[in-house]
């Protein structure tokens, strides 16, 4: 994860760090947190910029990208 958000152009620039929260080996599913350093608000900017479908549309990317 660090590596696509640091390396995104939407994002790398406000990107920090990602960290593993919670990890279960029985239903593979990983719980991260990832820590963003935005400007001030600014109009739409969180709306549109840190919106969480956004953020996971840049991994999605990324994803279909490496196939």
């Amino acid at each position: 994860l660090t590596e696509v958000y640091s390396s995104s152009p939407a994002l790398g620039r406000y990107f920090r760090s990602a960290q593993v929260i919670s990890f279960s080996n029985e239903s593979s599913t990983v719980i991260y947190q990832l820590v963003f350093s935005v400007p001030p608000s600014t109009e739409g900017f969180m709306e549109n910029r840190m919106n969480p479908d956004f953020i996971r549309n840049i991994l999605r990317q990324n994803i279909y990208d490496e196939d």
